[in-house]
């Protein structure tokens, strides 16, 4: 499963932006939108493939935190199935994690 998460671009390099992603700063290529600093911007496998407003944009990361932080939400059982601490330290979930056993 691919997910899209809104980040801020707090800087523009030509066709590339620094975006903000809840604290930690990815490099996002910008050519398929119009777009400025200060932004919202949805990436997807380092595209910046929308802009929103700041509203939707909280309001998705909102929904994505209660999902995140939900009972119900299983992530993969593997302790060696984490993302590394730089992209969030996360577990992988079940659907995402190459580890087809369980």
């Amino acid at each position: 499963m691919c997910l899209a998460i809104p980040g801020k671009i707090v800087s523009i390099d030509g066709n590339v932006g620094d975006v903000d992603f809840g604290g930690v700063t990815r490099k996002a290529n910008l050519s398929m939108v119009e777009a400025n600093v200060g932004d919202w911007a949805v990436v997807h496998a380092g595209f910046a493939i929308q802009i929103m407003d700041e509203e939707d944009a909280q309001e998705t990361i909102r929904l994505w935190n209660e999902v995140l932080e939900s009972d119900k939400t299983k992530f993969c059982r593997r302790q060696t199935h984490i993302w590394p601490l730089e992209d969030g330290g996360r577990p992988c979930f079940p659907s995402n994690c190459l580890d087809r056993r369980f």
